[in-house]
């Protein structure tokens, strides 16, 4: 069993009113970590329901408000109780079906999970303003990945482990690079099966969420453009050309990218400006959700050897630790490049204090002349050069440049 982090807020919030809704991406773990919730509460004598829109026997009883109360006050009674509900998204109009359960001031808490798809249909969180909390699951983060591979034994001493065994740490880093984060995936133990495991993965994402969900009539052009988002990690994404590329409408390719969005298997990261007529101002970069499906969809999944492979998926690793480090604050993340071509691969913006961000698969301990630009430019009191291993400090006028480890991304102080 992977441990997740998320598993402890969830159970927090099982006191409040609220209805806990949990998204994420297919297959990243939503119905366990419910499960895992029921269990807990079944040992604590707690009333609980499951219930799963997959199975078309629990299906049947959400063809109305009145026939589902009813189910439930059937299994639990009148009293308190916490009812389970998996697969929201096969509803038709979700976010106002749960409203008005939620309306009804019934004495039962519920805790939902459903795709991200579900957002861009149903609009759900709009429905259910002020009746829910949200929380995202995402694929098994590494730390949550090294927590599981050294069997929890270093749980509460993950920097001696970083500082003693970097050897050992690079290892479990390349394979997750290779692999990513689906649960299934990581409890494979053969690369065959690991393999097959992410095959189905990719297909039922297209086949369901895709092609049945989002009503995408070209699935041959979404396919593509996976393939080119991914080919092209971290680099300027150009809509015209993406367009040519795959044979669709710029309109298209704008519908296609929200779809890939809404269902968490990429994300678009926005510039960062000050200076509109010498820095890019809208065309955004693309980074996705797991580093395994990116792979996947490239025909690498589980053969990076190439340093230039490697680069490419660390920083993508990097964007997603980062957006990990930031979430829930008000902090934002961006890029930065000018129409000369100089480029930073991240501007962290600290309610106005910002910190460029490089990252480096290897590094030999020389400043970019692009980075060096932004420093000039920007004149930050800090910036950070993200690497495997490496560890130095240097004065680039008044910005101290720090060369960390990517483990040190993990301790808060690296930002102050």
């Amino acid at each position: 069993m992977i441990k997740r982090k998320l598993l402890k807020s969830l159970g927090d919030h099982l006191s409040a009113k609220e209805l806990s809704l949990i998204i994420g991406p297919r297959q990243s773990g939503k119905t366990t970590i419910m499960m895992l919730l029921k269990e807990e509460l079944d040992r604590k004598g707690e009333s609980t329901l499951f219930m799963n829109l997959d199975i078309e026997k629990d299906s049947h009883f959400f063809s109305s408000q009145s026939l589902l109360v009813k189910k439930i006050e059937l299994e639990l009674g009148k009293k308190r109780g916490f009812v389970f509900i998996d697969e929201i998204q096969r509803k038709e109009n979700a976010g106002l079906f749960l409203k008005g359960i939620y309306d009804m001031n019934l004495p039962y808490k519920f805790i939902v999970s459903g795709s991200g798809s579900l957002e861009l249909k149903e609009k759900i969180h709009e429905s259910l303003l002020g009746r829910k909390r949200l929380f995202e699951l995402s694929t098994v983060s590494f730390m949550e990945f090294l927590d599981y591979v050294t069997n929890y034994k270093y749980r509460d001493r993950m920097d001696e482990l970083f500082a003693i065994e970097k050897d050992r740490v690079r290892e479990y880093l390349n394979e997750y690079l290779n692999y990513g984060g689906y649960p299934r995936v990581i409890l494979a133990e053969k690369q065959r099966e690991k393999f097959l495991i992410i095959d189905e993965i990719y297909k039922s994402y297209i086949e369901k969420d895709i092609s049945y969900l989002l009503k995408v009539e070209k699935i041959k052009a979404f396919e593509s453009l996976v393939i080119f988002l991914a080919s092209q990690t971290g680099q300027l994404v150009n809509f015209s050309e993406l367009s040519n590329s795959i044979g669709t409408s710029v309109a298209t390719v704008s519908n296609y990218i929200k779809y890939g969005e809404g269902t968490f298997v990429f994300k678009r990261l926005s510039p960062f400006f000050k200076n509109v007529r010498n820095e890019i101002t809208k065309s955004p970069k693309i980074y996705f959700g797991d580093v395994g499906f990116r792979n996947y969809s490239l025909g690498k999944f589980g053969t990076l050897f190439d340093p230039e492979d490697f680069g490419a998926v660390f920083e993508n690793f990097i964007y997603i630790l980062l957006k990990e480090k930031i979430s829930n604050s008000p902090y934002k993340l961006h890029f930065w490049r000018t129409k000369d071509k100089a480029e930073v691969d991240f501007i962290l913006d600290l309610s106005g204090e910002i910190i460029p961000i490089e990252v480096k698969f290897k590094s030999s301990g020389k400043i970019s002349r692009s980075f060096r630009n932004f420093l000039t430019k920007y004149n930050p009191n800090k910036a950070l050069i993200v690497t495997t291993n490496f560890h130095s400090e240097v004065k680039v006028g008044k910005t101290a440049v720090k060369f960390v480890p990517f483990w040190d991304l993990y301790k808060m102080d690296v930002f102050n």
